[in-house]
């Protein structure tokens, strides 16, 4: 009697999929609505009026499109971007601004990466520092004034989720008098990343020589590799620029003077700015360098160095030769 039902080839494959369906349900999509399944993290912030501002011009944008906002548990990616995203920090999300592509990079740990000067600048004119890159300029952004209504209406809007987002509509016309879409993206941006811990301090030992100190390919190889991933905010001759990257070739180094030797740079383009704390020195106060390791090898970091060190010597050799004639 119970093989009868495999003679009504329709019945099973309805009752087959409602039994699929139901146990899809009870197995993955019930356990992914409960709340206990993913807490927030415990240093997750709730958005200011601004950040919402900006995630909402951010979607409005469709820079999703170009732009991931999820670190994969892939260890060139962690090398590279930070810890893997965790569900808990997207808790506010609504919706997620996941990505789907990169034809720019990700932007999960974007925030304090570097200062808002960088992040105003690049908006405008982004082949400014990137000359290859094909993001369009928004540097309309800027004038435009947000809609303090508009931001009250869509906190409240989250709020029926989120109690904790509940806005004050006194406190949110406050918070963004005279301020315009670009601020709202850029306060969007810098916030990005900030819930999960930031990378321990990078030990660094700096007895360890550069290999290629002396190579003159390696030092070619370096002045490509170097307009090529740092030039951006550096510039192109390494003197960096103001407001957005110190100079790589005077006597100062994060922020003290009196240079360090070849591993503290390593040491700084292999980590980015969580090497140092591990290097004793503070760095600019609103400075932050993404971490190379992931996409470098150590031979291409060497000889960036190499070249550094050879374009330090130039410079100051030029410079020994100005004051020479000025005494003549």
């Amino acid at each position: 009697m119970a093989g009868a039902i495999y003679r009504k080839p329709i019945t099973l494959a309805v009752m087959a999929t409602v039994t699929i369906l139901v146990g899809s349900v009870v197995t993955m999509a019930y356990p992914m609505l409960r709340a206990d399944m993913h807490p927030k993290l415990a240093t997750l912030k709730p958005y200011t009026a601004l950040q919402l501002a900006g995630r909402d011009v951010y979607q409005r944008e469709g820079c999703m499109n170009c732009h991931t906002q999820v670190v994969r548990p892939l260890p060139s990616e962690v090398a590279r971007y930070g810890a893997y995203s965790q569900a808990g920090e997207f808790a506010y999300e609504h919706p997620f601004l996941w990505g789907s592509k990169r034809t720019g990079p990700d932007l999960a740990r974007e925030g304090g990466l570097r200062p808002d000067a960088w992040q105003y600048d690049h908006l405008a004119n982004p082949q400014k520092y990137v000359p290859r890159s094909n993001m369009p300029s928004y540097a309309f952004l800027k004038g435009r004034l947000l809609d303090a209504d508009q931001v009250t209406s869509h906190l409240a809007a989250l709020a029926v989720l989120h109690p904790e987002l509940k806005p004050d509509p006194a406190q949110v016309k406050a918070e963004l008098a005279g301020k315009d879409e670009a601020d709202a993206m850029v306060a969007y941006l810098q916030q990005l990343g900030h819930a999960v811990p930031r990378r321990q301090a990078l030990a660094a030992d700096l007895t360890v020589e550069n290999p290629l100190a002396h190579d003159v390919a390696a030092v070619v190889k370096g002045q490509k590799l170097f307009a090529d991933n740092c030039a951006v905010c550096h510039g192109d001759e390494a003197k960096g620029q103001e407001g957005i990257a110190p100079s790589l070739i005077d006597d100062v180094f994060l922020e003290v003077k009196g240079d360090m030797p070849d591993a503290a740079y390593f040491a700084m383009i292999s980590g980015g700015s969580d090497a140092k704390a591990g290097l004793g020195r503070p760095g600019l106060k609103d400075g932050g360098m993404t971490a190379f390791g992931g996409q470098l090898s150590k031979q291409d970091i060497w000889s960036i160095i190499a070249w550094l060190r050879n374009q330090k010597a130039h410079e100051a050799a030029e410079g020994d030769d100005h004051d020479a004639q000025e005494h003549r």
